[in-house]
């Protein structure tokens, strides 16, 4: 019995934060009441309250559900500088796909750019990129000369400014192929030439295959 009610209840937060992704996403933190997001989810408002006392604390449970993207990062024995590219790659898969990862990267702009600005997501995206650079570094991926944490704050800067102007030029119809070019006008300048070869901008064939992108060959740059 005890289960079954845990079980429900699972089930009324995650529609609660699918139908609050959709409200997010949509209008914004601003432009979103808690009867815009019961109304989505098909819950009562005392539901809505017994799992999220504000819309604060659900705006914030959908900001950090972004980063499940990277859950399986810090346990990659072998991370480097093809891992941030993968990454790259997966998080705008998730931007295209998935009303939570929108919603919470609309978010985490909304909350980090001029009226109280919280760096926190974009300290959490430094690190993980950061964590990845160093080894690659060590591998002999990245310049020595390069500091992997200047590169790793660049990387999201830039990452958060493309996937903004993809949305607003194609509603990120082109995000993976502005994506693929970041990363082929970067690699000159921060890999040594001998080791471009052993990265792929596209994707790994692994991440390729996961998120059914198109190899290297297919992907254009239009």
């Amino acid at each position: 019995m005890a289960r079954a009610r845990q079980e429900r209840a699972e089930i009324t937060r995650q529609a609660i934060l699918d139908g609050a992704a959709v409200a997010f996403e949509r209008t914004g933190f601003d432009g979103t009441s808690l009867t815009d997001v019961v109304r989505n989810a098909g819950v009562t408002k005392g539901a809505l309250y017994f799992h999220f006392p504000s819309k604060e604390a659900l705006a914030r449970t959908l900001m950090d559900e972004q980063f499940r993207v990277a859950e399986g990062i810090a346990a990659v024995e072998d991370r480097g500088l093809q891992t941030v590219i993968d990454l790259t790659h997966r998080v705008a898969h998730g931007l295209r796909t998935e009303a939570r990862v929108r919603a919470g990267i609309r978010l985490v702009i909304e909350f980090g750019s001029f009226t109280d600005p919280d760096p926190g997501p974009y300290d959490t995206w430094i690190d993980t990129c950061h964590s990845c650079l160093v080894p690659a570094q060590v591998r002999g991926d990245l310049d020595p000369g390069l500091d992997p944490h200047a590169l790793a704050t660049h990387l999201v800067g830039a990452f958060t400014g493309i996937q903004v102007t993809s949305h607003v030029r194609t509603g990120r119809d082109d995000l993976h192929t502005r994506i693929l070019d970041m990363w082929r006008f970067l690699l000159p300048g921060i890999t040594p030439a001998h080791r471009i070869p052993h990265l792929d901008p596209a994707g790994s064939l692994r991440c390729r295959t996961e998120l059914g992108l198109p190899g290297p060959r297919t992907a254009t740059t239009g």
